[in-house]
């Protein structure tokens, strides 16, 4: 039949140079060593952010606490999308992986049913899920607890490749429409989102010829939301249409994702045929090779970020560690100003956390502390979290110092207002970039008058 005809030996290889040359995958040069600034960071996490995130079990609040293996781990990108979009095809081209044994299965059916981690290792290997959760030196423990279904559908591929010393990829079984969540075994949403809130680079790659957005699309931009400047947008097989069909579908993705996305900066749009064939004659292979290399670069600076993001990351979590300190210090301080000889703790303590804006207690933690009001937590969970930990099992801040170690909310402030920053200004950036100034974030400086005269 003539439709065979484009058999797999028939379609030529496309020229890799650019990618080798965008990616700096032939320098010799080591990658850059952050090992000292890691350490510090780690010491910092340590020693001034840790004791006051376990004082006041911050991780049951936010389920979030963060592991050494997170903390060296390598920057993430993430792919997301539908079913045979060419996830897998792209990650193979990327990486130079068709036609070897490393290649990840690819084909018109959903194949990949697995969420697959791509990492670096000297020689080829496969890693069961189980090996990896129970392995605390990765940063990938913490999926333990999505339970043993999911863990048998979680696997790691070492590859010893150049690009992966420097970041991670993680493909991800496609997205079903008018599939239930059930079917699946395990709670994809979620796990979706664990890897969303950590991926540096979220690639959501559609192929124009399948632009349905149904239910479960839906529900993955609805994670995505915050997370939009993480997010690129891949118009995959660009070639396999004529120009004036790809830019109706162009319009037609926009359309179908606007209400979705909702951003003033929309996210940027890649159109290009991401896969290790030619592109197809008589379509706009310059425009698409461009496009290639505009992606290749957005992930190169995604790795040279990586350790003023992780940095920031770090800051930001210990921002609201400190402000979940502060706020149970005020539930708890409240708690002891109502209590009285006579009175029954738990009554007392239940009208507090029924109605905490009765006591001012939100109020009073942005009185004081130069807090964004933005990143205080729901009070709805506070119910939930002192349902588990009784308030009377907290200590008070002021009684959380000891004469040798300092006091704990003393060193969470000096990480977030001097050590973090100070650490990100020593790798190489010369000034400190605005964005740690406490003007934004209110670091619990006093506030300079400037009317006095110095």
């Amino acid at each position: 039949p003539p439709e065979e005809v484009e058999d797999a030996s028939e379609l030529t290889k496309r020229d890799r140079s650019h990618l080798e040359s965008t990616l700096k995958l032939n320098e010799d040069k080591p990658a850059d060593d952050f090992s000292g600034v890691l350490q510090r960071l780690r010491k910092i996490y340590h020693s001034s952010i840790k004791p006051l995130e376990q004082s006041y079990r911050y991780n049951e609040l936010r389920q979030h606490e963060i592991t050494d293996g997170e903390i060296t781990s390598k920057p993430m990108v993430l792919f997301l999308g539908p079913w045979s979009v060419g996830k897998s095809s792209m990650i193979n081209y990327l990486l130079g992986l068709d036609d070897t044994p490393y290649q990840l299965y690819t084909g018109a059916e959903p194949t990949t049913s697995e969420f697959t981690v791509i990492m670096h290792g000297p020689k080829l290997k496969t890693i069961e899920g189980i090996v990896m959760a129970a392995d605390s030196a990765r940063s990938f423990s913490p999926l333990e607890k999505f339970g043993q279904n999911f863990l048998e559908k979680l696997i790691g591929i070492e590859v010893p490749h150049k690009l992966l010393e420097r970041v991670t990829f993680v493909d991800t079984p496609g997205i079903i429409e008018n599939r239930k969540q059930q079917e699946r075994g395990y709670p994809f949403n979620d796990v979706c989102q664990w890897f969303i809130d950590r991926a540096d680079l979220i690639f959501v790659v559609f192929d124009p010829t399948k632009l349905d957005v149904g239910l479960e699309l839906e529900m993955l931009f609805r994670q995505l939301k915050g997370r939009e400047s993480q997010i690129r947008i891949i118009l995959n097989k660009a070639d396999s249409l004529a120009t004036q069909e790809l830019m109706r579908v162009y319009g037609a993705l926009f359309w179908s994702l606007a209400p979705l996305i909702n951003v003033t900066e929309p996210p940027r749009v890649y159109v290009s045929s991401f896969w290790p064939h030619e592109y197809h004659p008589d379509t706009h292979k310059d425009l698409f090779l461009k496009e290639e290399i505009s992606l290749l670069e957005d992930l190169n600076q995604v790795i040279e970020n990586r350790m003023e993001n992780k940095i920031a990351f770090i800051r930001q979590h210990a921002i609201r560690v400190r402000i979940h300190a502060l706020l149970v210090d005020r539930y708890l301080q409240t708690y002891k100003d109502k209590m009285t000889f006579f009175s029954d703790g738990e009554l007392v303590f239940r009208d507090i956390v029924e109605d905490p804006d009765k006591f001012f207690i939100f109020k009073s933690i942005l009185a004081k502390t130069n807090v964004s009001k933005f990143d205080l937590p729901n009070r709805e969970a506070y119910k939930d979290f002192f349902g588990i930990n009784p308030i009377t099992s907290f200590k008070l801040l002021s009684q959380q110092c000891s004469y040798m170690g300092g006091c704990f909310l003393e060193k969470i402030e000096k990480a977030i207002t001097r050590e973090l920053p100070d650490l990100l200004g020593s790798i190489g950036l010369g000034k400190k970039p605005n964005v740690l100034s406490c003007d934004i974030t209110g670091c619990g400086e006093t506030p300079k008058n400037r009317y006095k005269k110095p």
